[in-house]
């Protein structure tokens, strides 16, 4: 099973990134950048989410009943003449959901990583976001993921770890214990702190944020 970094190295990622480069004004560059570091973030918090049945079972109902992995399939027609209106409120609710009350934090610490500002980095993450969650769509019907508790496990496996390396960026991630996950995340982004030795999980973490 690919992960979401091999997406955006695919001929389809190159597709996602020229897109939302168009649609945003930024380079390509620019915004393969926030891709990276903005994709990976968001899964975690997802799987985050699914520590909760509630969390769980509201991801998978989205994935099955809305974000079924159709929207990879017209991309073209996608950013043909601009993204619907209904694509960017879509990708603003889900920013919302999965970031809550961090999602300025981790925009700012993303901005400043990439040389963007936050509002920048805010209207990628609108037009990333459902396409993510097609992705996610597309992949759990792939991989027969027909309950909330197999959705955790897919999220994971698409972020490259293994179990022991899950555990590392759910610590990672919530390194005060506080049980709010992004600011951990931001704050790794800001000081590069998220440097590991060692690969999967780890390197992944290692070579976005410690750059």
């Amino acid at each position: 099973m690919s992960g979401i970094l091999d997406l955006l190295n695919s001929d389809l990622g190159k597709q996602i990134i020229s897109g939302v480069s168009g649609q945003t004004g930024q380079s390509q560059d620019k915004t393969a950048s926030v891709l990276s570091m903005a994709l990976p973030v968001l899964m975690g918090a997802m799987k985050r989410n699914t520590n909760s049945s509630e969390g769980a079972s509201g991801l998978m109902g989205a994935l099955s009943n809305k974000h079924d992995g159709s929207i990879l399939d017209n991309l073209g027609e996608l950013f043909e003449g601009g993204v619907d209106q209904n694509v960017m409120d879509d990708g603003a609710g889900i920013l919302g959901h999965v970031l809550g009350g961090n999602q300025a934090n981790v925009e700012s610490a993303i901005g400043q990583k990439s040389g963007l500002d936050s509002g920048s980095v805010g209207n990628i993450l609108k037009i990333a976001a459902p396409i993510l969650m097609g992705f996610l769509g597309k992949e759990s019907r792939n991989q027969n993921v027909n309950n909330s508790n197999g959705i955790g496990d897919l999220l994971g496996g698409l972020m490259g770890g293994q179990q022991k390396e899950q555990s590392l960026i759910e610590s990672l991630i919530d390194g005060d214990n506080d049980g709010s996950v992004l600011d951990d995340i931001a704050g790794m982004v800001l000081s590069g702190s998220g440097k590991q030795k060692s690969g999967g999980i780890g390197g992944l973490l290692g070579g976005l944020f410690g750059k």
